[in-house]
């Protein structure tokens, strides 16, 4: 999935990377631009699955940045950018939105509009405002269009359980019981000083690796907290039911090969012991407070 930050500074409405807005002469330009971008990242062997027509629109004090309503990206993804693909044949998704989950009507805006619903796959969020359930929301308002969760930063600041527990609870289990088909942290790597980034970017944005000297690395909570799903839970996989109990967040999957997968988070502050049941069998474990399992069985 690939998401611009900011159009190039002719096309916006001011003269820096932080903020401002795309001026309306320039969206057929920039359309073209996503068109040579997709096209010339085949050339080099890379196929971008999906975009999105721009990261975080509604927040445009990062440097780059750029905002964009939700009527402005509705025209845009429905008079210039779902045109521009299709006379390209360009089957790459575009995903709208891609911002946080206190605001499901700008999603709702474009879906609601016939000829940009025509071009959308789905949506994308954020949960640094709102809550979770808003991906629920979008969905059963449009339930032919698919929801993405693509992203949620730990912070150098952080506590390692603390983060391990919130994200398992919103971002893996809390996304995909609200209908998302991914969730992605960010981001992959960086060194120990948080970097490389733009001036007055994220200073304290922790990847998943931490990049030291020479070939050492360490694994930091973003590893793990991906980890309990992605090692378990390939493409192809479906939701299947399970339900909540008490403090025990959890989430489950068939997997192409059969394969069930649980993952659970333990929300409560004690120790719990609890029973997995399946087709009439089950076995009884425990997890202590804000731990997280991943149980798999044929």
């Amino acid at each position: 999935m690939a998401t611009p930050w900011s159009a190039p500074l002719w096309m916006k409405d001011k003269n820096s990377f932080v903020g401002g807005k795309l001026q309306t002469k320039y969206y057929g330009v920039y359309a073209k631009y996503f068109v040579k971008y997709i096209q010339q990242m085949k050339a080099e062997g890379i196929t971008i699955d999906a975009i999105t027509p721009q990261n975080e629109p509604l927040h445009g004090g990062n440097n780059p940045s750029m905002e964009m309503s939700a009527l402005e990206q509705t025209d845009f993804i429905k008079n210039h950018l779902g045109p521009a693909f299709k006379t390209a044949n360009i089957t790459t998704k575009i995903i709208a939105y891609d911002h946080n989950c206190d605001n499901p009507n700008y999603p709702k805006t474009i879906l609601a509009d016939a000829a940009a619903y025509a071009f959308v796959d789905g949506s994308a969020f954020h949960l640094y405002a709102g809550d979770i359930s808003a991906l629920s929301e979008v969905y059963t308002a449009y339930p032919a269009r698919n929801i993405y969760f693509t992203e949620q930063f730990t912070a150098s600041t952080g506590d390692f359980g603390g983060d391990l527990k919130w994200h398992l609870k919103n971002v893996i289990i809390g996304s995909m019981r609200n209908w998302s088909k991914n969730a992605l942290e960010w981001n992959l790597a960086n060194n120990a000083a948080f970097e490389p980034h733009t001036a007055g970017g994220c200073t304290t944005c922790k990847g998943a690796l931490t990049i030291n000297s020479g070939e050492s690395f360490q694994r930091n909570v973003a590893y793990y907290i991906i980890a309990h799903a992605s090692k378990f839970v390939p493409a192809g996989s479906v939701r299947i039911g399970s339900n909540i109990n008490g403090s025990l967040q959890n989430v489950a999957f068939l997997t192409p090969s059969g394969s069930k997968v649980l993952l659970v988070e333990n929300d409560g502050s004690g120790s719990v012991n609890f029973n997995i049941k399946f087709d009439g069998k089950w076995i009884t474990t425990s997890l202590d407070a804000g731990a997280v399992g991943t149980y798999t069985w044929k």
